[in-house]
């Protein structure tokens, strides 16, 4: 598996954990709230107010604001000045994200910057540089982005050089000056230097991702795309660009399933988090995907309805073939009885039909086998469909019109059903070649032989293959019936094919002969 691959796996995994890790970093701005209402010293309870802005403060921007006006009226409280004036840079940032710019603006315009202490400019500088990059994006105004750069200037000359936030920024210096080789060669540095611990994790790996997007290398883009966006939702992270930034990479790939699955996902973020600049950088993609995955989602109905029609003509055509093979049988039985006493050549091309009818009949048999299953599924898809229209009957009449949206909207009815015809095709499967899975094992390395789970009748593998059996030897056709891509099929046939103990040439031409069919 490729570093790409595996990172998009871990992303995935992680993609589905995202509510374990909101839970946990709640549970932990709950222990600071508790110890805020229980502290009595002034200055504990401004630290852990402190806390509380920075646990909030890319989680959930109106709450970080509260706190952070908290904190300035601590400082009044206690005589703090320089709390006082960090508070309104804090406040400045925080009202700038969210598109209040006119309050973000006069806080930072009644600051004395001639007499701010020495250790309050960096802060102040950086509230400035967010203040005009924030009001640039919205605005779309090409000097404010430009004062944004001048600021983050004045910042960096003031900032440690060995400080993580001084690599940081001049790392973004960098990159959007296009100085692309000295901008990588710091945020390798700190991506090798920095892991999950560190929350600036995922504006490295996101500024890498943005490099490499520009130079239109997309696979290298979408692995620090996909390493940020696991930073971000492990740090919960409602303030971020990955998510956005990957939506856009899948668009491109024409993966519409994932980039609307990220998309959504951003925009719920920047909502929750209420950041104004997300949301419109979020908006002006939304339209595009959602676009794409409505036409995909229509024309997956309408191959459905082609496909219905299609199976239904097919049963038809087959109930004919049978009847033609039945009476082919029948004629080919008359001709071995009066080719009996031919001559030894004659005997030879008898021993070659017999051959013919014996594969003949073994189709026949699957045929019939699954043509029963066949007309036993569809009765009962005729009968859930009767079901269901009788419950969306009774709803409309009783005008439980939500009750109506819920049930038209909801998947589990679509997978429980591909769950039951899985299962079905494993059940007569295994019917027909009873010893498939033991002769399967057989072809594999003793020590990569396959195990099922308990409930299980075939796994992802060996359905894959049991399909090549049968005769389907094409990855589309079989990644069509399982609902896979196209290129998970390819990677499990060549996954197994690696576990092969002979000839990996001739390992599927094998599997077309193993198992043998049940007595008939």
């Amino acid at each position: 598996m490729t570093g790409t691959d595996s990172t998009a796996q871990t992303l995935a995994q992680v993609f589905l954990a995202k509510d374990k890790f909101e839970k946990q970093k709640l549970e932990r701005i709950n222990v600071l709230k508790t110890r805020l209402m229980q502290e009595s010293s002034l200055s504990d309870k401004q630290e852990l107010v402190k806390d509380l802005i920075l646990a909030y403060r890319k989680y959930q921007v109106d709450s970080a604001i509260t706190y952070t006006q908290l904190y300035k009226q601590l400082g009044e409280q206690r005589g703090d000045a320089m709390a006082v004036r960090q508070a309104s840079f804090y406040l400045a940032s925080l009202y700038s994200s969210t598109g209040k710019f006119i309050e973000a603006e006069k806080l930072l315009r009644a600051v004395d910057r001639p007499n701010l202490p020495a250790a309050l400019l960096p802060a102040y500088f950086e509230a400035y540089t967010a203040f005009s990059s924030h009001y640039g994006q919205s605005s779309n105004n090409e000097q404010y982005f430009k004062l944004s750069e001048r600021y983050r200037d004045s910042m960096l000359m003031l900032l440690p050089d060995t400080s993580l936030q001084q690599r940081v920024a001049l790392a973004t210096k960098y990159v959007y000056r296009n100085r692309e080789a000295e901008a990588e060669q710091i945020l390798q540095q700190l991506l090798i230097s920095t892991d999950d611990r560190y929350p600036e994790r995922g504006l490295i790996a996101y500024l890498l991702g943005l490099m490499y997007k520009n130079k239109d290398d997309m696979d290298k883009a979408m692995y620090y795309f996909s390493l940020s966006a696991i930073s971000d939702i492990k740090h919960v992270v409602k303030d971020n660009a990955s998510l956005q930034s990957l939506a856009q990479c899948y668009n491109n790939r024409g993966d519409i399933d994932k980039a609307y699955q990220f998309i959504q996902a951003a925009i719920n973020d920047a909502a929750f988090c209420n950041i104004r600049y997300r949301s419109l950088e979020n908006s002006s993609f939304y339209g595009i995907i959602n676009t794409a995955f409505q036409e995909k989602e229509l024309a997956q109905k309408r191959a459905l309805r082609q496909n219905l029609i299609v199976i239904s003509l097919l049963s038809l055509f087959l109930v004919v073939a049978l009847f033609f093979l039945y009476t082919q049988i029948k004629k080919l039985r008359r001709a071995r009885a009066d080719l009996h006493q031919a001559n030894a050549e004659l005997k030879k091309l008898n021993d070659q039909l017999l051959h013919i009818n014996n594969s003949l009949s073994e189709s026949n048999h699957i045929k019939e086998e699954y043509i029963a299953q066949f007309f036993d599924i569809c009765s009962s898809y005729i009968d859930k469909i009767d079901e269901q229209r009788k419950l969306l009957l009774k709803r409309f009449a009783q005008k439980q019109y939500d009750d109506i949206n819920k049930i038209l909207k909801s998947q589990d009815v679509v997978k429980n059903e591909l769950d039951e015809l899985y299962r079905n095709f494993d059940v007569i499967f295994l019917n027909l070649y009873p010893s498939f899975i033991d002769d399967f094992n057989q072809l594999l390395r003793s020590d990569e032989r396959i195990s099922l789970k308990e409930g299980e009748l075939l796994n992802t593998e060996l359905r894959i293959f049991a399909l090549i059996r049968l005769g389907i030897t094409d990855s589309t056709k079989i990644a069509s019936f399982l609902r896979y891509s196209l290129r998970t099929v390819y990677n499990y046939r060549v996954k197994v094919r690696s576990k092969v103990a002979g000839s990996k040439d001739e390992f599927e031409d094998k599997i077309r002969d193993i198992g043998d069919i049940r007595s008939f």
